[in-house]
């Protein structure tokens, strides 16, 4: 307890985290770079989803579908061509094969989901492995503190007060380096649980999406005999 009081009056006297940085930056600023990927990371991809999958898929289905029943696929088509909504090149894929057997049609519709499926969770894996990695980084920014320490405490001709603000500075270091590991870590875990259940009812969407297609193509294509 008495050592915890020390290094707090210590740090706080010499500016706590940046005291420590200054000392040691090597881990912190590895920590930094891995930080900075993950926010770049978590702002690309919660922008990619929203963007790219803001269409209401049944909404647009039922436009679609009032379309085909019409007899007007060209139309469809062509009201597929305004974005490049994952959704509408995948509605677009089973139209520009509605004239074709279901054989042709499914597998056009498989190729394109198929396509389409990794780009909606894409990169977000790569948050398990920053994760670990920053604890990691953070997990060894503490030894060597740590070994600081306790060169400070056998360090030989140095004063009392030398010795304690060695000792402070120490264990500043090794603390501050795990506290920012698994502050990323812990970043990494919960935009991993968002960003992944929001991918999974994307690609869900997806297959739901075809397969509504798909039976709107065969059933309209047979009932046109």
């Amino acid at each position: 307890m008495r050592l915890l009081v020390m290094l707090a009056a210590e740090g706080g006297g010499q500016g706590g985290m940046w005291a420590a940085i200054e000392h040691n930056p090597t881990f912190i600023v590895a920590n930094l770079v891995v930080s900075a990927v993950v926010v770049t990371i978590i702002i690309e991809r919660t922008a990619f989803q929203l963007s790219r999958y803001r269409v209401n898929s049944k909404e647009f289905f039922a436009a679609i579908k009032k379309l085909v029943a019409a007899g007007n696929v060209d139309r469809a088509i062509k009201l597929c061509d305004g974005n490049d909504y994952p959704i509408l090149q995948l509605v677009k894929a089973g139209l520009t094969h509605a004239s074709k057997g279901a054989d042709e049609i499914d597998a056009a519709l498989s190729e394109k989901l198929s396509e389409l499926k990794p780009q909606a969770e894409k990169r977000i894996g790569a948050l398990w492995s920053l994760a670990n990695i920053a604890t990691l980084i953070g997990l060894i920014g503490t030894v060597f503190g740590l070994i600081n320490t306790f060169a400070a405490l056998a360090a030989q001709g140095l004063s009392q007060a030398d010795k304690q603000r060695m000792l402070s500075n120490g264990i500043a270091e090794a603390m501050y380096n795990t506290a920012f590991g698994l502050g990323i870590a812990v970043i990494c875990m919960i935009a991993h649980v968002l960003l992944h259940t929001r991918a999974k009812n994307i690609q869900h969407d997806l297959e739901s999406t075809t397969e509504r297609v798909f039976n709107l193509l065969t059933i309209s294509s047979k009932s046109s005999y």
